[in-house]
């Protein structure tokens, strides 16, 4: 299963991970990263948390990521507070955890404020204890709903990073991204990304998806009329298949990154419109519209992904 989400993800070669798998209440750890930007030095797996202590290619800095899943009773979370101070003491260095930790750090993160816990509490001093810095939470205030219609919100995910993390990198920010189908908003921490050139002209399986494709193939083979000996009537009829498949991809498909990113626009602007009041029937409908529309271009693009995976294997 975990494969082949990381096979979704369409880096290739240059993709490694690592995993903690879900046991129980306990939701399960992935970790990715690129290997041209990033070298693993050594990893650390716990009952509740997965760390891994990294290289920059580029500078040659060293830090460390800790992914975490937050369980529900008092005993289980006093063991995840174990496991990060136990890191915390086995790395030195600029340091950053992130994930859901299914607790709030205030009042002001719960759409129902009610009174401050002990486990809350408990949250905030391991935070001090750590000298962890919670950074501004950029697009909206809460980060997971439920309940009722959604009604109940609170912010229950989130990064913390160590100042000489802060000092390591520039322009860092959290933000909440649009949220197409799981109850919880996925988050964002910004600080850079590495470019890529044009890909190369490749035929895409994602076209088979497509209503009538191969009678459109089949029609546009037959009509292409080319003299000579049979070896060059085969490349110029390919070659003139290559360029009426371009101009077809692009009017039918567009760029699917935009595409991908129009559509969740749009459920990005219900989510804003649902932190702020209930939706109405009519409402919820052009939401789920919404969803429905993001997902059948993420489904397109794990389409191409598969075969560009599949061209490093």
């Amino acid at each position: 299963m975990i494969a082949r989400v990381v096979r979704s993800l369409g880096s290739g070669r240059f993709l490694d991970w690592k995993a903690l798998n879900s046991c129980g209440s306990a939701g399960g750890i992935l970790i990715c990263w690129d290997k041209r930007a990033l070298d693993l030095l050594e990893w650390e797996e716990g009952q509740f948390s997965l760390s891994c202590r990294f290289r920059i290619v580029e500078n040659g800095v060293i830090w460390a990521f800790m992914g975490v899943y937050g369980p529900f009773t008092r005993i289980e979370r006093e063991c995840l507070w174990k496991e990060v101070g136990a890191i915390r003491g086995i790395w030195e260095g600029p340091w950053c955890l992130g994930g859901d930790f299914n607790i709030t750090l205030a009042q002001c993160e719960r759409s129902r404020q009610g009174r401050i816990t002990s486990a809350m509490r408990r949250f905030a001093e391991v935070v001090d204890e750590l000298g962890l810095v919670d950074l501004q939470l950029q697009g909206g205030a809460f980060t997971w709903s439920g309940g009722l219609n959604s009604l109940s919100r609170a912010r229950l995910d989130r990064f913390l990073v160590s100042p000489c993390w802060l000092d390591q990198l520039s322009r860092v920010s959290q933000r909440r991204l649009p949220r197409p189908t799981s109850d919880h908003f996925p988050i964002l921490l910004e600080g850079g990304s590495l470019r890529r050139g044009p890909a190369p002209f490749r035929f895409e399986n994602m076209w088979f998806k497509v209503e009538g494709f191969k009678d459109l193939i089949r029609n546009w083979w037959r009509g292409i009329e080319v003299s000579g000996s049979a070896s060059f009537r085969l490349s110029a009829k390919l070659k003139e298949l290559k360029q009426k498949l371009k101009a077809w991809n692009r009017e039918e498909f567009g760029n699917l990154e935009c595409n991908k990113e129009a559509a969740l626009h749009q459920v990005e602007y219900w989510d804003r419109v649902e932190d702020e009041r209930s939706l109405t029937m009519e409402e919820l409908a052009c939401k789920k519209e919404a969803k429905e529309g993001y997902a059948k271009w993420v489904d397109l693009e794990e389409t191409h992904w598969s075969r560009c995976q599949g061209n490093y294997g």
